[in-house]
């Protein structure tokens, strides 16, 4: 799906006059409106959708979350067990996700549903006969609560196969409060400014940021944010479909201006080589741990990054807060990302579970829990646990369909998802030496050539 961003800059002023300007962390207004749930204040709440009765079935879900996420999610599971009698069971699923499920499926055990995180994935598995179209309960649930845009990411060709059930807004950097407050550094609001607030971080004796390094897909993050900024939608939309190369100076220019911040060894956690050995949810915990002298000051991610935030027992808001992802050019970027719920299995167990996971019930579960953003536009705004996830959670749903979904989640997983090749290893080794910007670039390029194979 491609969509404009004549909205960016509106976009971005709701986040910025609200939770980002981080005036303070709200209350929880959480509502959890499953059937004999409770809103958060022990009263009882009406569902929202209706679900048939599973009594002895059993259902496997599968997906790659892990810690905070897969416990979050299970709670969701969980809830959709009580109400329809189904036993639920999650199955840890490895990167990459397509690779996992054919293991599973030629050894005639397929899981019920997956998750996949990336619009290909979706391609591939419907490429393959693995997924199964949408059915007309959960089609019904998408239409009432989703803005067309997001109900196309998850359709190939004209039919419906994924539910996106969990968004990402992928332009914010999360800092540490007592650092900034130490150092008096003020939230930057261009890529000039993030150069220099990183120098004035540095100067008071902490290394400016925290770069995951050993999961590609958050290096393909930062990539995507500076393109699209510097570069334009226009360029950004040619270059996710490869209808221009990765020898183009556009991309060029974007990596030596990533250069700015992972060519300088000082700015890094850990240097290049440390930066490697760093994981997301590490990079997130040791930007807030270490009390007055933590290992980074910042850590660029997506919204998620609240649960691993609070997993460092870091108050959000109050330790952790956040600013949009500076304008490189002359707008500042809005990516998106998220997870789609697909079926591998016709039964009435899957069908369901789409069904429940379209509905604004389910996506009240998680939201209450912090670390989610949900699409879906007819969720209860309250049910987020405070004020930064509310106005990041309300941007979204703003936004309409004026955004840009990820890059490289976009793109033939081989390229664009998979650890150890594709762009995730061109970007982990430009990060291992930020100089070779055309050796780079080759390597992008040849590798993008045999993926897209146009």
């Amino acid at each position: 799906m491609r969509t404009t961003l004549r909205t960016r800059t509106a976009v971005l002023a709701v986040i910025t006059a609200g939770a980002l300007a981080l005036a303070g962390c709200g209350g929880g207004d959480d509502g959890e409106k499953a059937d004999g749930g409770s809103d958060g204040g022990g009263k009882k709440s009406a569902p929202s959708v209706k679900l048939p009765k599973l009594d002895g079935e059993k259902l496997e879900v599968a997906a790659v979350w892990t810690g905070p996420e897969q416990k979050n999610f299970e709670k969701v599971l969980d809830e959709f067990g009580k109400r329809t009698g189904a036993e639920v069971t999650f199955v840890p699923a490895q990167d990459p996700i397509v690779n996992f499920l054919g293991s599973k499926i030629a050894g005639g055990d397929p899981p019920d549903v997956a998750m996949l995180p990336q619009p290909g994935a979706i391609k591939q598995a419907v490429d393959k006969k693995w997924a199964k179209p949408v059915g007309p309960e959960a089609k019904a649930q998408l239409a009432k609560n989703y803005t067309k845009g997001w109900q196309e990411i998850g359709e190939v060709g004209d039919e419906s196969y994924g539910v996106y059930f969990k968004a990402a807004n992928k332009s914010l950097v999360w800092y540490n409060a007592t650092v900034f407050d130490n150092a008096g550094a003020k939230e930057p609001k261009t890529w000039k400014d993030l150069v220099s607030t990183a120098q004035t971080v540095y100067d008071s004796g902490v290394t400016p940021f925290s770069v995951a390094g050993a999961d590609g897909w958050t290096l393909t993050d930062w990539f995507e944010n500076i393109y699209l900024s510097q570069a334009g939608p226009e360029k950004y939309d040619q270059l996710a479909e490869h209808k221009i190369k990765w020898t183009d100076p556009s991309v060029k220019k974007a990596l030596t201006t990533l250069a700015e911040i992972w060519g300088k060894k000082d700015f890094l956690a850990g240097g290049q080589t440390g930066a490697l050995q760093v994981d997301f949810p590490k990079s997130v915990e040791q930007t807030f741990t270490g009390g007055d002298q933590p290992k980074s000051g910042m850590v660029f991610e997506g919204d998620f990054a609240a649960a691993n935030a609070q997993e460092a027992k870091a108050e959000i808001g109050k330790d952790a807060k956040i600013f949009p992802f500076p304008a490189v050019g002359d707008e500042a970027p809005v990516v998106t990302g998220g997870d789609a719920a697909v079926a591998l299995k016709d039964t009435e167990a899957s069908q369901a579970l789409l069904t429940f996971l379209a509905s604004t019930d389910a996506a009240e579960i998680w939201a209450k829990q912090g670390g989610f953003i949900s699409p879906n536009k007819e969720m209860d705004q309250s049910a987020y646990p405070n004020d930064v996830l509310r106005d990041i959670g309300k941007a979204l749903v703003d936004a309409g369909d004026q955004f840009r979904f990820d890059m490289s989640d976009q793109a033939p997983q081989v390229f664009g998802g998979t650890p150890g090749k594709g762009e995730w290893k061109a970007l982990q080794d430009f990060l291992k030496n930020p100089k070779d910007v055309a050796g780079a670039q080759k390597q992008l390029e040849d590798a993008a050539a045999k993926a897209y194979k146009n």
